[in-house]
């Protein structure tokens, strides 16, 4: 199985990269973030004649997840179980054998406000969401835009960035503990090497050809499918395209078989 993650920043915006990646690459599995868009506006037509199903959950101008699969979509919910009138940024699918949660984690906006508050609760509810649902010794893969750079190696400069709201150490505690429910960093298990980025600021000016950058984007899974990856890499070719997004795609390969 090809699994990918996005954060497309408005899939309107960047529908042509969307469906020109999709094509070039052939992922059997797509999950995006921040789709910006709510239901009723959702580009169904583009991806009709895709071959991918697909399933979608947004609100407009803000947040948004979905999900494109080259094989059939089972058992989706959207949202924590509680809450079901939650932000759009959990969605929740099983294809092929595998559950797959596609999130995308509030970003914090500044750390003494209760949006950040809000972060750090989110990660609290994800954890209970895993614990309530599922078993680390089943085939699950967590993937999506964490807002989290794990490890001084995951930005450009962990001097000065930390302390910020997707670098900070109680993100880093947070993240730590829904990790260690039984989740592996599937990225790092197949690169050590710094410098590797998925996300490039576009309020700075050369972000991107600087590479001052930080990994934000993820895909973690459960040991018993970490173990089955193959290769896992960041794809950087829909950032240097036409109106790109600020963030590019994560891939990883599993030698899986239902």
């Amino acid at each position: 199985m090809k699994i990918a993650s996005f954060n497309v920043n408005s899939l309107r915006a960047r529908l042509p990269i969307v469906l020109r990646w999709l094509e070039e690459n052939e992922p059997d599995v797509l999950c995006v973030q921040e789709t910006k868009v709510q239901d009723a506006d959702f580009p169904v037509e583009a991806f009709d004649n895709s071959g991918y199903e697909y399933v979608f959950k947004g609100q407009k101008s803000y947040n948004g997840v979905a999900i494109f699969s080259s094989s059939k979509i089972e058992d989706v919910h959207c949202g924590f179980n509680e809450e079901p009138k939650d932000e759009p940024r959990l969605i929740k699918v099983r294809i092929d054998g595998i559950t797959i949660v596609n999130t995308y984690v509030p970003q914090g906006y500044l750390p003494e406000s209760e949006k950040f508050d809000y972060k750090l609760n989110w990660f609290e509810r994800l954890f209970d969401y895993f614990e309530r649902n599922f078993e680390p010794t089943e085939p699950l893969i967590w993937v999506g835009d964490l807002n989290v750079a794990p490890e001084p190696i995951d930005v450009y400069d962990p001097v000065t960035l930390l302390g910020h709201v997707c670098f900070h150490p109680d993100v880093h505690k947070a993240l730590k503990k829904v990790m260690s429910w039984g989740l592996v960093d599937v990225f790092r298990m197949h690169c050590k090497e710094p410098g590797q980025y998925t996300f490039w600021d576009y309020r700075m000016r050369n972000t991107f050809k600087a590479n001052r950058g930080w990994r934000l984007d993820h895909i973690m899974a459960t040991r018993p499918l970490a173990e089955k990856s193959t290769v896992c890499y960041i794809d950087k070719n829909p950032r240097i395209a036409q109106r790109p997004s600020d963030h590019t795609p994560v891939v990883a390969e599993f030698n899986w078989e239902k």
